[in-house]
Protein backbone atom coordinates (compact mmCIF):
# COMPACT_ATOMS: atom_id res chain seq x y z
CA UNK A 1 0.00 0.00 0.00
CA UNK A 2 3.04 2.28 0.40
CA UNK A 3 4.13 1.91 -3.16
CA UNK A 4 0.84 3.53 -3.91
CA UNK A 5 0.34 5.98 -1.86
CA UNK A 6 3.83 6.80 -3.42
CA UNK A 7 2.69 6.60 -6.81
CA UNK A 8 -0.61 8.63 -5.98
CA UNK A 9 1.19 11.21 -4.37
CA UNK A 10 3.76 12.12 -6.97
CA UNK A 11 0.55 11.87 -9.68
CA UNK A 12 -1.37 14.04 -7.13
CA UNK A 13 1.74 16.72 -6.80
CA UNK A 14 2.71 16.66 -10.26
CA UNK A 15 -1.11 17.06 -11.22
CA UNK A 16 -1.56 20.05 -9.00
CA UNK A 17 1.20 21.90 -10.91
CA UNK A 18 -0.91 21.32 -13.88
CA UNK A 19 -3.97 22.71 -12.66
CA UNK A 20 -1.94 25.86 -11.84
CA UNK A 21 -0.05 26.47 -14.61
CA UNK A 22 -3.11 25.49 -16.76
CA UNK A 23 -5.29 27.75 -15.00
CA UNK A 24 -2.43 30.49 -15.10
CA UNK A 25 -2.44 29.60 -18.88
CA UNK A 26 -6.39 29.88 -19.44
CA UNK A 27 -5.95 33.30 -17.55
CA UNK A 28 -3.24 34.90 -19.97
CA UNK A 29 -4.57 33.74 -23.09
CA UNK A 30 -8.00 34.98 -22.06
CA UNK A 31 -10.03 31.63 -22.59
CA UNK A 32 -12.19 31.72 -19.10
CA UNK A 33 -15.02 32.10 -21.97
CA UNK A 34 -14.12 28.88 -23.76
CA UNK A 35 -16.62 27.00 -22.86
CA UNK A 36 -19.34 29.93 -23.17
CA UNK A 37 -21.51 30.16 -19.61
CA UNK A 38 -21.51 26.14 -19.62
CA UNK A 39 -20.62 24.37 -16.46
CA UNK A 40 -19.53 21.41 -15.97
CA UNK A 41 -20.36 20.83 -19.48
CA UNK A 42 -18.55 22.95 -22.56
CA UNK A 43 -20.85 25.15 -24.43
CA UNK A 44 -23.61 22.65 -23.00
CA UNK A 45 -21.88 19.19 -24.46
CA UNK A 46 -19.91 17.07 -22.87
CA UNK A 47 -17.46 16.43 -25.32
CA UNK A 48 -17.49 19.75 -27.82
CA UNK A 49 -17.31 19.40 -31.29
CA UNK A 50 -17.21 23.31 -32.71
CA UNK A 51 -13.21 23.67 -31.48
CA UNK A 52 -11.00 27.07 -30.88
CA UNK A 53 -8.18 27.78 -29.17
CA UNK A 54 -9.71 29.01 -25.87
CA UNK A 55 -12.17 26.28 -26.28
CA UNK A 56 -9.73 23.77 -26.17
CA UNK A 57 -7.31 25.60 -23.53
CA UNK A 58 -10.28 25.82 -20.87
CA UNK A 59 -11.59 22.09 -21.91
CA UNK A 60 -8.66 20.90 -20.85
CA UNK A 61 -7.45 22.99 -17.85
CA UNK A 62 -11.21 21.45 -16.98
CA UNK A 63 -10.56 17.99 -17.76
CA UNK A 64 -7.51 17.79 -16.17
CA UNK A 65 -8.84 19.80 -12.66
CA UNK A 66 -11.82 16.36 -12.93
CA UNK A 67 -9.15 13.87 -13.04
CA UNK A 68 -6.92 15.34 -10.16
CA UNK A 69 -9.55 16.33 -8.36
CA UNK A 70 -10.45 12.40 -7.97
CA UNK A 71 -6.40 11.16 -7.96
CA UNK A 72 -6.44 13.92 -4.36
CA UNK A 73 -9.38 12.99 -3.12
CA UNK A 74 -8.22 9.10 -3.21
CA UNK A 75 -4.94 10.23 -1.94
CA UNK A 76 -6.49 11.72 1.20
CA UNK A 77 -8.68 8.74 2.00
CA UNK A 78 -6.02 6.00 1.73
CA UNK A 79 -3.70 8.78 3.25
CA UNK A 80 -6.12 9.45 6.13
CA UNK A 81 -6.87 5.31 6.29
CA UNK A 82 -2.92 4.34 6.33
CA UNK A 83 -1.25 6.97 7.69
CA UNK A 84 -3.64 8.73 9.92
CA UNK A 85 -1.68 7.73 13.08
CA UNK A 86 1.13 10.69 11.52
CA UNK A 87 0.48 13.68 13.26
CA UNK A 88 -0.14 16.07 10.37
CA UNK A 89 -1.65 13.70 7.47
CA UNK A 90 -5.39 14.04 8.66
CA UNK A 91 -4.71 17.50 8.43
CA UNK A 92 -3.31 17.93 5.24
CA UNK A 93 -5.86 15.51 3.85
CA UNK A 94 -8.50 17.76 4.88
CA UNK A 95 -6.52 20.58 3.44
CA UNK A 96 -6.05 19.54 0.74
CA UNK A 97 -9.25 18.27 -0.99
CA UNK A 98 -11.39 21.22 0.66
CA UNK A 99 -9.25 23.73 -1.10
CA UNK A 100 -9.25 22.18 -4.59
CA UNK A 101 -13.20 21.64 -4.09
CA UNK A 102 -13.51 25.86 -3.40
CA UNK A 103 -10.70 26.59 -6.21
CA UNK A 104 -12.88 24.70 -8.25
CA UNK A 105 -16.33 26.18 -6.87
CA UNK A 106 -14.39 29.36 -7.72
CA UNK A 107 -14.20 28.61 -11.10
CA UNK A 108 -17.63 27.57 -12.27
CA UNK A 109 -19.15 31.02 -10.53
CA UNK A 110 -16.91 32.65 -12.29
CA UNK A 111 -18.25 30.58 -15.46
CA UNK A 112 -21.19 31.10 -14.74
CA UNK A 113 -21.99 34.34 -13.17
CA UNK A 114 -18.35 36.27 -13.25
CA UNK A 115 -16.59 38.21 -10.82
CA UNK A 116 -14.53 40.95 -9.84
CA UNK A 117 -10.95 40.92 -10.58
CA UNK A 118 -10.24 41.23 -6.71
CA UNK A 119 -12.78 38.09 -6.22
CA UNK A 120 -10.68 35.84 -9.45
CA UNK A 121 -7.28 37.13 -7.82
CA UNK A 122 -7.95 34.81 -4.87
CA UNK A 123 -8.44 31.66 -7.42
CA UNK A 124 -4.49 31.06 -7.75
CA UNK A 125 -3.89 31.38 -4.32
CA UNK A 126 -6.57 28.76 -3.06
CA UNK A 127 -5.44 26.90 -5.95
CA UNK A 128 -1.68 26.90 -4.04
CA UNK A 129 -2.50 26.08 -1.00
CA UNK A 130 -4.29 22.85 -2.16
CA UNK A 131 -1.15 22.07 -3.71
CA UNK A 132 1.10 22.57 -0.87
CA UNK A 133 -0.99 20.14 1.04
CA UNK A 134 -0.95 17.61 -1.63
CA UNK A 135 3.25 18.65 -1.82
CA UNK A 136 3.52 17.91 2.13
CA UNK A 137 1.33 14.40 2.12
CA UNK A 138 3.78 13.27 -0.39
CA UNK A 139 6.67 14.22 2.00
CA UNK A 140 5.16 12.41 4.97
CA UNK A 141 4.43 9.34 2.57
CA UNK A 142 8.31 9.16 2.04
CA UNK A 143 9.00 9.51 5.02
CA UNK A 144 7.08 6.15 6.20
CA UNK A 145 10.51 4.23 5.19
CA UNK A 146 13.18 6.82 6.21
CA UNK A 147 14.16 7.58 2.38
CA UNK A 148 13.55 11.21 3.41
CA UNK A 149 13.64 11.94 6.86
CA UNK A 150 14.09 15.26 8.84
CA UNK A 151 11.57 14.78 12.10
CA UNK A 152 14.43 15.84 14.96
CA UNK A 153 15.19 19.27 12.98
CA UNK A 154 15.42 21.90 15.90
CA UNK A 155 14.21 24.96 14.58
CA UNK A 156 14.43 28.46 16.92
CA UNK A 157 11.47 30.04 18.15
CA UNK A 158 12.35 33.34 16.71
CA UNK A 159 13.39 31.87 13.53
CA UNK A 160 9.79 29.43 13.56
CA UNK A 161 7.85 32.62 13.74
CA UNK A 162 9.25 34.29 10.81
CA UNK A 163 9.24 31.24 8.29
CA UNK A 164 4.99 31.88 9.55
CA UNK A 165 4.95 35.32 8.73
CA UNK A 166 7.13 35.27 5.45
CA UNK A 167 4.61 32.39 4.07
CA UNK A 168 1.70 34.77 4.92
CA UNK A 169 3.36 37.57 3.07
CA UNK A 170 3.84 35.48 0.14
CA UNK A 171 0.37 34.56 -0.16
CA UNK A 172 -0.28 38.30 -0.14
CA UNK A 173 2.44 38.60 -2.33
CA UNK A 174 0.49 35.87 -4.74
CA UNK A 175 -2.56 37.90 -4.72
CA UNK A 176 -1.57 41.01 -6.18
CA UNK A 177 0.63 38.78 -8.54
CA UNK A 178 -2.86 37.44 -9.56
CA UNK A 179 -4.50 40.12 -9.24
CA UNK A 180 -2.42 42.00 -11.73
CA UNK A 181 -3.03 39.79 -14.71
CA UNK A 182 -7.28 39.25 -13.93
CA UNK A 183 -6.85 43.55 -13.65
CA UNK A 184 -5.03 42.82 -17.45
CA UNK A 185 -2.86 45.52 -16.09
CA UNK A 186 0.44 42.93 -17.06
CA UNK A 187 1.92 45.40 -19.60
CA UNK A 188 0.48 48.94 -18.38
CA UNK A 189 4.38 50.02 -17.51
CA UNK A 190 6.74 50.09 -20.24
CA UNK A 191 9.94 49.49 -17.99
CA UNK A 192 10.94 47.65 -15.15
CA UNK A 193 11.98 48.20 -12.18
CA UNK A 194 10.13 51.34 -12.30
CA UNK A 195 7.15 52.14 -14.37
CA UNK A 196 8.95 54.73 -16.28
CA UNK A 197 12.89 54.41 -15.47
CA UNK A 198 13.22 58.55 -16.90
CA UNK A 199 10.19 59.21 -14.39
CA UNK A 200 11.37 57.05 -11.16
CA UNK A 201 8.76 59.20 -8.86
CA UNK A 202 6.19 60.05 -10.83
CA UNK A 203 4.03 58.12 -8.49
CA UNK A 204 0.95 61.50 -8.78
CA UNK A 205 0.35 60.33 -12.50
CA UNK A 206 -0.40 57.02 -12.45
CA UNK A 207 -3.94 54.91 -13.32
CA UNK A 208 -5.20 52.40 -11.34
CA UNK A 209 -3.85 49.56 -13.67
CA UNK A 210 -0.36 50.96 -13.13
CA UNK A 211 -1.28 51.34 -9.17
CA UNK A 212 -1.93 47.79 -9.29
CA UNK A 213 1.10 46.87 -11.12
CA UNK A 214 3.75 48.83 -9.38
CA UNK A 215 2.13 47.67 -5.71
CA UNK A 216 2.64 44.23 -7.05
CA UNK A 217 6.36 45.07 -7.78
CA UNK A 218 6.85 46.78 -4.77
CA UNK A 219 5.44 43.77 -3.14
CA UNK A 220 7.88 41.24 -4.87
CA UNK A 221 10.83 43.27 -4.14
CA UNK A 222 9.79 43.34 -0.75
CA UNK A 223 9.54 39.27 -0.49
CA UNK A 224 12.71 39.17 -2.17
CA UNK A 225 15.12 41.26 0.34
CA UNK A 226 13.45 39.31 3.31
CA UNK A 227 14.06 36.30 1.86
CA UNK A 228 17.31 37.03 1.34
CA UNK A 229 17.74 38.53 4.79
CA UNK A 230 16.64 35.41 6.32
CA UNK A 231 18.95 32.95 4.37
CA UNK A 232 21.48 35.29 6.00
CA UNK A 233 20.15 33.86 9.00
CA UNK A 234 19.95 30.28 8.04
CA UNK A 235 23.84 30.74 6.86
CA UNK A 236 24.59 31.69 10.27
CA UNK A 237 22.64 29.64 12.63
CA UNK A 238 21.86 26.24 10.84
CA UNK A 239 25.30 26.06 8.26
CA UNK A 240 25.61 22.31 9.64
CA UNK A 241 22.07 21.45 9.04
CA UNK A 242 21.80 20.18 5.09
CA UNK A 243 18.23 20.31 5.20
CA UNK A 244 17.90 24.00 6.57
CA UNK A 245 20.91 25.46 4.54
CA UNK A 246 20.50 23.32 1.15
CA UNK A 247 16.12 23.64 1.41
CA UNK A 248 16.77 27.61 2.02
CA UNK A 249 19.31 28.00 -0.87
CA UNK A 250 17.01 26.44 -3.05
CA UNK A 251 14.14 28.73 -1.92
CA UNK A 252 16.78 31.64 -2.49
CA UNK A 253 17.10 30.30 -5.80
CA UNK A 254 13.58 29.57 -6.68
CA UNK A 255 12.94 33.67 -5.53
CA UNK A 256 15.17 35.36 -7.55
CA UNK A 257 14.55 33.22 -10.75
CA UNK A 258 10.99 34.34 -9.84
CA UNK A 259 11.90 37.97 -10.13
CA UNK A 260 13.94 37.25 -13.29
CA UNK A 261 11.42 36.11 -14.65
CA UNK A 262 8.90 38.98 -13.48
CA UNK A 263 10.95 41.19 -15.33
CA UNK A 264 11.18 39.02 -18.57
CA UNK A 265 7.68 39.11 -18.78
CA UNK A 266 7.51 42.87 -19.49
CA UNK A 267 10.66 42.80 -21.68
CA UNK A 268 9.65 40.12 -24.06
CA UNK A 269 6.30 41.93 -23.50
CA UNK A 270 3.85 38.91 -21.77
CA UNK A 271 5.71 36.03 -23.60
CA UNK A 272 3.74 33.00 -22.90
CA UNK A 273 6.24 30.97 -22.12
CA UNK A 274 8.39 33.30 -20.01
CA UNK A 275 5.05 34.13 -18.07
CA UNK A 276 4.19 30.44 -17.15
CA UNK A 277 7.96 29.74 -15.77
CA UNK A 278 7.09 33.09 -13.48
CA UNK A 279 3.81 31.15 -11.76
CA UNK A 280 5.78 27.42 -11.74
CA UNK A 281 8.45 29.16 -9.83
CA UNK A 282 6.32 30.83 -7.27
CA UNK A 283 4.11 27.91 -6.95
CA UNK A 284 7.82 26.06 -5.89
CA UNK A 285 8.97 28.54 -3.62
CA UNK A 286 5.90 28.63 -1.81
CA UNK A 287 5.75 24.55 -1.52
CA UNK A 288 8.95 25.13 0.01
CA UNK A 289 7.95 27.73 2.51
CA UNK A 290 5.25 24.95 3.19
CA UNK A 291 7.94 22.49 4.03
CA UNK A 292 9.78 24.68 6.49
CA UNK A 293 5.92 25.22 7.76
CA UNK A 294 5.95 21.45 8.40
CA UNK A 295 9.68 21.30 10.65
CA UNK A 296 8.73 24.47 12.27
CA UNK A 297 5.42 23.20 13.79
CA UNK A 298 7.25 20.10 14.22
CA UNK A 299 10.18 21.88 16.17
CA UNK A 300 7.71 23.27 18.05
CA UNK A 301 5.38 20.16 18.90
CA UNK A 302 9.42 18.58 20.09
CA UNK A 303 10.21 21.74 22.07
CA UNK A 304 7.01 21.50 24.26
CA UNK A 305 7.54 17.68 24.64
CA UNK A 306 11.17 18.91 26.34
CA UNK A 307 9.91 21.26 28.31
CA UNK A 308 6.91 18.93 29.90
Amino acid sequence: MIRILKSLSIVSTIGMLFILLGGALVTKTDSGAGCGSSWPLCNGQLIPTDLSPELIIEYSHRLVSTIMGVTVLALSILSWKFLGHVREVKFLAVLSTFFLILQGLIGAAAVKWGQSSFVLAAHFGISLISFAAVFLLMLLIFEIDKKFDATQLIIQTKHRTEIYWLTIYTIFVVYTGALVRHAHANLVCDDWPFCDNSSPLAFADFNFHQWVQMGHRLAAGILFIWTIVFFMKIVRHYRQNRVMFWGWSTTLMLITLQVIFGALVIFTELNLGIALMHALFITCYFGMLSYFILLSSRSAAHQKRNER
